[in-house]
C-alpha cells in the first residue's frame, strides 16, 4: 500500500509541480499548427477567373488550347496527369489550367475558364453568381470573334456588351464599390512613365510623377471589369483577299472600328492565328496579374502587320487610330456607339446572327437601327459580297409584285429594229460562209481524188482531156464545114466516129464511184 500511495503521490505530485512544463508543450502545439497554416497557405493556388464570351464549341478549345500550350501542359492535373476535360456544349461551361512557371516546375495560379456561347437574356442568371466582391478583382472577360464573319462583329459586341451591362446592373452596392476601385486602378497603370506594368506590378511611382491625362474617348464606358477581345483565324484574311477582293483600305477600315470602340471601354486587341505563336498568353496573364519570377514577357504594340496585331490596354487613343487611315471619322464612330449601348436589351435575336442570308437581304430585325449607329455605319461599309449573286436572284424571283412596268412603243420598236439588222448581218454572213465552205470542199474532194485516168490499149489516158476533146471536136462538127479541095485528106474507108457515144462512155467514166481506197477504178 505504502508503495502504490508513493506511486499515486509521485504521479500527481509531478504533474502538478511541472505546469510550467505543460505550458511549454501548449506553446510547442501551437508553433507547429501556425508552421502547417503557414505552409498550407503558401501552398494554396491564386485563384483566377476568365469569362469567355462568343465564338463556337470548336473555336473556344482553340482558344483555351491556345492560351496553355506548354511544354509542361500534360502535367497540369499532377494526380491523374491528364489534362481537365471542356464541358461547354450547353449553357455555361467550364474548365480549369494551370498557369506554369518558366521552369515549367511551379504553379503560378490556377485559371478557372467559364465559357458562353450566345448572349441569351436567360443567361444573366448565371453569369451573376460569378462577380462577386472577391472575385472581381481577379476577372477578366474575353470576347471571341471570328474571321469567317467580320461583317457582323460591331454587332456581336454590342450584344454581349450590353449582357454585361444587364448583368452588372444587377449586382449587389458592394460589388459596385469593387467594381469602382478595378476601374481606376486599370486606368493608372502605364500613365505614369511606365512605372506601373500591365499586370500591376513593378516599382512605386516617383514623387513628381503625374499620372497623364486621359485622351478623348478613352474610358468613357468603363464597364467594372477589364476586357479583351481575340479575333481568331487571322489567316481568312487572305482567304478575304482572294474571294471577295478586299483590299488594305478595307483590312484598316475594320481595324479603326474595333480600335475606337474598345478605346471607350479602356479594353485590349489582339488577332491570333491557330499553331501560330502569338502573345496571347502574356497578355491575358498579366491582365490577370500573374507574372513570372523567371521571365517576364514583353508586350509591344503591333498595328502594321495585318495578321499580328496587339493593342494592349492604356496604349491607343484618337491620333495613333486616324494615323493608321487618312478618311476615318473616329469622332462620329465613338458617338455612335454610345448610342448603340443605350439601346435596350436584347436588340434582336442573336441566333439570327448565324443566318447572314437573312441578314444580307433586308430582314427587318436588322434594319432597325438608330440614325448615327456605329453598327450601321460599319455594316454599310463592310458588307459580305459573296451574297451579291444571292440578292439578285432574290429579286429576279420576286412573283409577289402585281404590276409590270411596259417599255415605251418606240423604244422598244427601236430595239426590236437593232435585232432585225443584226439578224439580216448575221444571216449575210454565214451565206456567204455556206458558199465559200462548198467551193473548199468540191475543190479538197477533187485535190483527194485527183485526176481520173484508165488504160485504153495500153496508153493511159486523162478522162477529162478526152471529154474536153470530144466537146471541142463536136462544137467544130457542129460549125460550118471547109469545102475539101484535097480528097486525099480523108482516109479512104473510114467508118463515121460517133462522138455522143464516145462522150456518153467517157463521161460514165468520170462518172463512177471511187473505191474504198479513195481512188477510181481503172478499166
Amino acid at each position: 500500500m505504502t508503495a502504490n500511495s508513493n506511486r499515486f503521490s509521485t504521479y500527481t505530485s509531478a504533474s502538478v509541480g511541472t505546469s510550467s512544463e505543460g505550458k511549454k508543450d501548449d506553446q510547442k502545439k501551437d508553433m507547429w499548427s501556425s508552421m502547417l497554416d503557414s505552409v498550407a497557405s503558401g501552398k494554396r493556388l491564386p485563384e483566377k477567373n476568365l469569362l469567355v464570351l462568343g465564338g463556337s464549341v470548336e473555336s473556344q478549345r482553340d482558344f483555351l488550347e491556345a492560351l496553355s500550350s506548354n511544354d509542361g501542359r500534360k502535367n497540369i492535373d499532377r494526380n491523374n496527369h491528364k489534362v481537365p476535360p471542356i464541358a461547354n456544349n450547353f449553357a455555361l461551361g467550364y474548365t480549369y489550367y494551370n498557369v506554369l512557371d518558366a521552369d515549367q516546375e511551379d504553379i503560378l495560379a490556377r485559371i478557372s475558364l467559364y465559357l458562353l456561347t450566345s448572349p441569351a437574356p436567360s443567361f444573366t442568371s448565371l453569369i451573376q453568381p460569378l462577380l462577386t466582391p472577391q472575385s472581381i478583382s481577379n476577372t477578366l472577360i474575353v470576347i471571341l470573334l471570328d474571321w469567317s464573319q467580320p461583317w457582323l462583329w460591331m454587332r456581336q459586341l454590342r450584344e454581349w456588351l450590353l449582357l454585361l451591362r444587364t448583368v452588372i446592373m444587377s449586382l449587389s452596392v458592394e460589388c459596385k464599390e469593387t467594381m469602382e476601385e478595378v476601374m481606376i486602378s486599370w486606368r493608372e497603370r502605364g500613365r505614369t512613365g511606365g512605372s506601373v506594368n500591365l499586370d500591376g506590378t513593378g516599382a512605386v511611382a516617383a514623387e513628381g510623377d503625374v499620372a497623364l491625362p486621359l485622351g478623348p474617348g478613352e474610358w468613357e464606358d468603363a464597364l467594372g471589369l477589364p476586357l479583351c477581345v481575340v479575333c481568331q483565324n487571322s489567316e481568312r484574311i487572305n482567304e478575304l483577299e482572294k474571294t471577295q477582293s478586299w483590299k488594305e483600305e478595307k483590312f484598316d477600315l475594320v481595324l479603326q472600328y474595333l480600335r475606337t470602340v474598345l478605346l471607350r471601354h479602356g479594353a485590349s486587341l489582339i488577332y491570333t492565328t491557330p499553331s501560330i505563336p502569338s502573345p496571347l498568353q502574356s497578355l491575358i496573364h498579366a491582365s490577370l496579374g500573374i507574372h513570372s519570377l523567371l521571365k517576364r514577357a514583353s508586350l509591344k504594340a503591333n498595328v502594321i502587320d495585318r495578321d499580328k496585331i496587339l493593342v494592349p490596354p492604356n496604349w491607343d487613343s484618337w491620333g495613333k487610330i486616324r494615323v493608321l487611315r487618312d478618311g476615318f471619322d473616329v469622332e462620329q464612330v465613338s458617338e455612335g456607339w454610345s448610342i448603340d449601348l443605350d439601346k435596350p436589351f436584347p436588340t434582336s435575336k442573336i441566333e439570327a446572327t448565324n443566318d447572314v442570308k437573312h441578314q444580307m437581304l433586308g430582314d427587318t430585325e436588322f434594319t432597325d437601327e438608330s440614325e448615327g449607329s456605329a453598327v450601321l455605319l460599319y455594316e454599310e461599309q463592310v458588307q459580305d459580297t459573296s451574297l451579291d449573286a444571292l440578292q439578285l436572284a432574290q429579286g429576279n424571283q420576286d412573283t409577289s409584285k402585281l404590276e409590270v412596268t411596259s417599255a415605251d412603243t418606240q423604244a422598244f420598236l427601236a430595239s426590236q429594229l437593232e435585232r432585225l439588222e443584226q439578224a439580216k448581218k448575221a444571216d449575210e454572213k454565214a451565206g456567204k460562209d455556206n458558199t465559200f465552205a462548198q467551193g473548199a470542199t468540191d475543190d479538197m474532194i477533187s485535190d483527194h481524188i485527183g485526176p481520173v485516168q484508165f488504160n485504153m490499149g495500153g496508153i493511159q489516158v486523162d478522162a477529162d482531156d478526152m471529154v474536153q476533146r470530144l466537146k471541142d471536136r463536136q462544137a467544130y462538127g457542129q460549125s460550118p464545114e471547109p469545102h475539101l479541095d484535097d480528097e486525099s485528106q480523108l482516109e479512104e474507108g473510114a467508118p463515121p466516129v460517133d462522138t455522143d457515144t464516145l462522150a456518153k462512155f467517157f463521161g460514165n467514166l468520170m462518172n463512177r464511184k471511187p473505191t474504198a481506197g479513195g481512188s477510181v477504178t481503172k478499166t
